[in-house]
């Protein structure tokens, strides 16, 4: 019991550092709950704009971890669990987004669906849709910085799952498909649910790629990032309210999930 115990004790060279580490995490959350003005908090969270911001943000966020999900998970089974030739050249492109800085991505929508971008352009001639500026875009904009935290996490839920499972249910006679539904997601589903969590927490943080694909069009493209950065101008009050309001709903979710999800996955 005493080893055990000892075996647990932090060795102070690492302790020393893990604290610095938190302290130069929780120091800016702390320093803005200090200096929020709580007096101004309902006349802020009641402005016009704001309920508009904070509505757009979650319906466009839950809509970038919805397309994730449908697109990332059966991307990150590719990469974990096929052979084809040129899985390494594919996971560096999924994981590029998270290297390249924002506004570089956004850029790079634009050109592609922009009315004279590269797909942009034949749907604008064809069927008269035009994606850039507006709430379509944001959530494109958002899934696009967003999805490959979700692969990433499936991919390394995938590739730590005991693959016996599958074998075993091939051997009696269940298909790729049904394989895939009964056996492969119930098996990885924490896994699928952590990485839904990042994405929605990354989506709903998007700034960068969204302002420039989608641009800030109060009710249409604002978010609240873009809320805050607007406010943030003329009125540091009311951006520091902002940010704490975003600050809540993100740990909140964060948390709620967590004990969800995680804790689910340590009974299991």
């Amino acid at each position: 019991m005493s080893r055990a115990r000892e075996g647990a004790r932090v060795p102070a060279p690492l302790l020393v550092p893990a604290t610095v580490g938190v302290l130069f995490l929780a120091l800016p959350l702390v320093g803005l709950l200090i200096r929020t003005p709580w007096s101004q908090l309902v006349p802020q969270l009641t402005a016009p704009g704001v309920g508009q911001a904070l509505r757009l943000s979650l319906v466009s966020a839950t809509l970038a971890t919805l397309l994730s999900l449908l697109l990332g998970v059966p991307l990150a089974w590719v990469l974990a669990r096929s052979r084809a030739r040129g899985r390494a050249v594919l996971r560096a492109l999924v994981t590029v987004p998270l290297v390249l800085p924002p506004v570089v991505g956004g850029v790079a929508l634009f050109l592609v669906l922009g009315r004279q971008g590269i797909v942009g352009s034949w749907l604008d001639d064809a069927f008269g849709i035009t994606i850039p500026f507006t709430t379509t875009a944001v959530v494109i904009a958002e899934t696009f910085v967003a999805m490959p935290f979700l692969v990433i996490s499936v991919e390394g839920a995938l590739r730590a799952a005991d693959a016996r499972f599958e074998e075993v249910a091939a051997t009696l006679g269940a298909g790729r498909w049904t394989t895939f539904r009964r056996v492969t997601l119930p098996l990885v589903a924490p896994g699928i649910a952590a990485g839904a969590v990042l994405c929605w927490a990354r989506a709903l943080g998007e700034f960068g790629a969204t302002i420039t694909f989608a641009g800030n069009f109060p009710g249409t493209t604002q978010t609240m990032p873009l809320a805050v950065y607007l406010a943030l101008q003329r009125d540091p009050d009311a951006a520091i309210v902002l940010s704490v309001l975003l600050l809540v709903v993100s740990l909140g979710t964060l948390l709620l999930l967590r004990d969800r999800w995680v804790g689910r996955a340590g009974a299991a």
